[in-house]
């Protein structure tokens, strides 16, 4: 059994090294951005211990530090990471019979995990289950790593970090990027690009993100059938 573990973790190691790039600099930012904020670098470790969701960690420090209301911030958090909803839906298969580790599998599911966990297959002879949940573990670790060292280092010292929140945002058009040029059907990504930009122009900087993911959500629910015709 020691062994069946041991191939799986050697596995699923290689196939997480792009994330541990990814996530190295973008936990980095996140720790920065948090703590550059006047908070301790422990919050920044716990947030990604406990919620790991970074988008969503990105969107908790403007919560934080801004005029807090309830209902703005759970509105904003659920539209911001309602893509996870479709995330959970596909996975089904792939997490049945996953025993204890299941709910740490959901819980894991971030943009980068779910890529890795829908498109890699495990080698043979080696044990799937085992294999998803190291790709699961060691991309949740290398983000808790870079939020470490972005949260100690803007705690010890003192600099402008203006703008480092961006490494976000560059991260999301490299993926927007990646997504079309491996897909054929570009209706989505103009769906998405189209109504965000109808949303930023009606309704403002401040609140143009969740009526975008809300239209998007709408519009492409519309569209599904004849989307997954032509696919």
């Amino acid at each position: 059994m020691k062994n069946r573990i041991l191939e799986s973790f050697k596995a699923a190691f290689p196939k997480t090294l792009p994330v541990f790039l990814g996530y190295l600099f973008l936990g980095t930012a996140f720790g920065v951005s948090l703590t550059s904020r006047g908070y301790h670098f422990g919050w920044a470790i716990l947030m990604s211990l406990t919620i790991y969701a970074g988008s969503g960690q990105f969107l908790g420090v403007n919560i934080l530090t801004s005029g807090f209301n309830l209902i703005s911030a759970a509105f904003m958090t659920l539209m911001v990471n309602l893509r996870h909803i479709f995330y959970g839906l596909s996975m089904f298969d792939k997490f049945d019979g996953m025993g204890k580790k299941k709910p740490y599998m959901i819980f894991s599911l971030t943009d980068e995990t779910y890529s890795l966990l829908f498109s890699t297959k495990p080698p043979k002879n080696v044990d799937e289950k085992w294999f998803y949940f190291f790709i699961a573990i060691l991309n949740q670790s290398y983000w808790i790593l870079g939020s470490t060292i972005g949260a100690v280092a803007g705690y010890l010292i003192k600099f402008d970090s203006t703008g480092i929140e961006f490494a976000m945002t560059a991260l999301f058009v490299v993926i927007f990027v990646e997504q079309w040029e491996g897909s054929k059907n570009h209706l989505p990504s103009i769906l998405g690009l189209g109504i965000s930009l109808i949303c930023l122009v009606v309704f403002g900087m401040e609140y143009f993100i969740a009526f975008s993911m809300l239209g998007i959500l709408i519009s492409l629910l519309a569209v599904k059938k004849g989307v997954e015709k032509n696919a």
